[in-house]
């Protein structure tokens, strides 16, 4: 199955819906890492996958996240 390329979600900030967009930055099956910004400016990260993984991706804040195996 694979994984949807786009999610929506309410932002934190300003609760408008923001979409994700599925990130080309992991090429394994642990995590599939979402991420898009808001109209407000907010960056709004998710994943689904692997719950280590998945925590490191939404607690990163610089973008260059990457999965280590």
């Amino acid at each position: 199955m694979k994984p949807a390329r786009t999610l929506t979600f309410k932002c934190a900030k300003c609760a408008k819906p923001v979409t994700v967009y599925l990130q080309k930055v992991s090429a394994c099956s642990h995590i599939q890492p979402y991420q898009g910004i808001c109209g407000c400016g907010e960056i709004k990260r998710h994943a689904t996958g692997n719950p280590d993984a998945v925590k490191s991706f939404v607690e990163s804040s610089d973008g260059n996240w990457h999965h280590h195996h």
